[in-house]
């Protein structure tokens, strides 16, 4: 963090973004300062050593070989993928294999991006529909310790916030390695006593794989603001759709054999299409001891995705290709009401909020497929889901180097599932109470502390907490709708070295029921009980005011808590991740930067019989100022030419001619090989 005034004073670094930490509401008490950062991750910027938060600086200057790598800017995460580009990535982070979204949760200006019941996978959360360029700042917590904070956010959460207008206009083509070609166009300007910002993005890609992935994508976002980030609003549109075709995970087996390469496919008729349209409104309003904040959003989104991960073991005559299709329409509405005053020579800070959100699906369904085309229905449903979430806060500074946070949530979810399969339909009501807890001493020494504890939760898919049976008629039990989660963390913050921002967390997660991918479904099921631990420590270095350092370690452990003979180790949960960037801007006429990501090996199988191997990239940009609104970058993706996985899993499949039960192998979906873009940007 650079400021060209320093300030000790609790939350000032986060004044002139816009926000506002959870006790300072009066701005015209707290020094005026200006930012120059990448991050905010000041000591007294937050209420835990695992929240912060990354400005567009930092998003512009660092390569993204995919829009879901944005949040890759959360210290710890990892995003891969495992199949075509059109489909949300795979997260890693704290000892989860997060799937697509499952226990991370992700907002975009409040509205939210994972999809209950979803198609897919639990809490599918897919970024592609967004434009980097007008991101202006990410907010990221970790832990289920933020009262504000509901379904899918007990590993964390990250909140993308837009940008109301721009510095310039922007318009950018970028070309590159197997087809790639990207353009966009994003400008802002003066309109009613407000702003109006647009965007435009269209996007091609065939990647490296030996059935071109044939993406075409199409993203566009408008604007409307008045005000500022302290008392205004905005009313946004947002409209995407991509085609794509997708080259699964593949059999180690069948590469060593020589049957295909790393880069083939058993079925080059995998592929999705999917859409997405949002309109949403949020709003500020500031008094001199108060503020009122109100999100209110609807989206209408669809996904066709055919995949085939077991090839021909289920239907070794056509093959086991299905298809998983669902349509949603989502409205939803949050509203906060925080308030400051003083008792008895002590300030406190209170705050009361609401979130409501009703989903529609109809329908949501899998099917058999061949080539593509649908041949018979597995299971189709109607679902509708509603929810509501009440939570109430209170902050209370009883020593300027002492302040506690007592939260408590209470959320209830109601579920009416209509199903074509006999003894699935039906109705279930959940509801759950999360209290949470946050101690922060300090700072001394340029030095703070933070003991964090609380309680949260996971919904479990619609369909599963009314089923009877499944699709071929055995019974079933019904899941439990809400799935508890409990948490801690101690941590510190340090700012003692000049320059440097640095953070420590020791933390625990338990989970009441742990979701797992299933390989022949391409979804997640409940399993057992589990609890996860680990250490992280961010470092953050501002050596010169043209070079930034950035060093982000952890290691986690993760175990099921419910002792089975086939082991305790949850498949696919990571262990280790680092990062280490190097960030330079405004040298001269010159700017670069270099990102090196790594995430260790880990258990395939319950008894850790099988594990993946570890995956090491380096990314890489160097760009020219031809003036001040005219840049050339080229960047660099696998840097090294590494030949890895992006994700690993263990079961069995079946290539023809294998026997009918199949083989258990190792698949994989492997990093792309070295790739080059070239951007040619110009502000206006």
């Amino acid at each position: 963090m650079h400021l060209k005034h320093r300030t000790s004073a609790l939350a000032a670094g986060m004044v002139m973004l816009g926000i506002q930490p959870c006790w300072a509401l009066d701005e015209a008490k707290l020094d005026t300062i200006v930012v120059e950062a990448h991050y905010n991750n000041a000591v007294g910027s937050s209420d835990a050593a695992s929240q912060g938060t990354v400005t567009a600086e930092l998003i512009k200057n660092r390569p993204a070989l995919r829009t879901g790598e944005l949040l890759e800017f959360v210290p710890g995460m990892i995003v891969t993928q495992h199949s075509g580009d059109g489909k949300a990535n795979q997260y890693f982070l704290r000892g989860f294999n997060l799937d697509h979204g499952t226990d991370f949760a992700t907002t975009i200006d409040g509205m939210p991006v994972n999809m209950r019941s979803h198609a897919h996978g639990q809490g599918y959360s897919d970024l592609n529909f967004l434009l980097p360029e007008l991101v202006q700042r990410i907010d990221y917590k970790k832990g289920p310790y933020f009262a504000d904070e509901g379904d899918f956010s007990s590993a964390g959460a990250a909140h993308l916030r837009l940008a109301d207008r721009l510095p310039q206009g922007l318009a950018s083509m970028t070309a590159g390695s197997h087809g790639y070609l990207r353009s966009v166009f994003a400008d802002s300007f003066a309109a009613h006593d407000g702003s109006v910002l647009y965007g435009l993005e269209v996007s091609r890609n065939n990647g490296p794989w030996a059935a071109p992935e044939n993406v075409r994508k199409y993203s566009a976002t408008l604007r409307y603001s008045q005000g500022n980030a302290n008392d205004g609003f905005s009313l946004t549109a947002m409209a995407y759709k991509n085609t794509w075709n997708a080259t699964d995970q593949i059999p180690q087996r069948a590469v060593q054999s020589g049957d295909i390469d790393r880069f083939g496919t058993f079925d080059a008729t995998d592929g999705g299409t999917t859409s997405r349209a949002s309109l949403s409104y949020a709003m500020r309003k500031r008094s001199e001891s108060s503020l009122f904040e109100m999100n209110v959003f609807a989206v209408q989104s669809a996904l066709d995705l055919t995949s085939n991960f077991t090839y021909f073991l289920n239907n070794p005559v056509d093959g086991d290709q299905f298809r998983q299709s669902e349509n949603r329409h989502m409205l939803g509405m949050n509203l906060s009401q925080a308030w400051v005053n003083s008792i008895s020579g002590i300030e406190v800070r209170n705050k009361i909020g609401a979130q409501t959100r009703y989903d529609h699906l109809a329908p949501v369904g899998i099917y058999n497929t061949i080539a593509g085309v649908r041949t018979s229905t597995i299971r189709e449903d109607e679902v509708r889901e509603a929810s509501a979430g009440l939570y109430a806060e209170n902050t209370a500074q009883w020593l300027p180097e002492f302040r506690s946070i007592v939260g408590v949530r209470f959320d209830a979810y109601r579920f009416n599932v209509a199903s074509s399969v006999v003894g699935n339909s039906g109705r279930a009501t959940d509801h759950i109470v999360s209290p949470k807890l946050s101690l922060i001493f300090g700072p001394w020494e340029k030095t703070e502390y933070f003991a964090n504890l609380g309680s949260g939760f996971h919904s479990n898919d619609a369909r599963g907490t009314t089923q009877t049976r499944l699709a071929d008629g055995s019974p079933s039990a019904p899941v439990t709708p809400l799935v508890p989660t409990k948490g801690a963390e101690l941590g510190l913050r340090t700012e003692i070295i000049p320059g440097l921002q640095s953070s420590l967390a020791l933390w625990r997660l338990d989970i009441n029921s742990e979701l797992l991918f299933v390989g022949d479904a391409g979804e997640t099921e409940p399993s057992r009980a589990s609890r996860r631990t680990g250490i992280e420590w961010n470092n953050h270095y501002i050596a010169a005011p043209w070079l930034l350092f950035d060093l982000d370690l952890a290691a986690s452990r993760s175990r099921y808590t419910q002792d089975d003979p086939i082991g305790n180790y949850i498949p696919g949960s990571i262990d280790k991740v680092a990062s280490f960037g190097v960030t330079v801007t405004d040298r001269g006429r010159w700017f670069g930067a270099f990102q090196l990501r790594y995430f260790g090996p880990r258990p395939l199988v319950e008894d850790n019989a099988v594990r993946s191997v570890s995956t090491a990239l380096a990314y890489g940009r160097l760009g020219y100022k031809f003036s001040g609104k005219t840049r050339l970058s080229l960047d660099v993706f696998n840097l090294f030419n590494k030949q890895a996985s992006d994700i690993d899993y263990y079961y069995a499949s079946r290539i023809k001619g294998e026997p009918a039960e199949g083989v258990s192998d190792h698949h994989f979906h492997p990093v792309e090989p070295r790739s080059l873009r070239l951007t040619l940007a110009h502000q206006f």
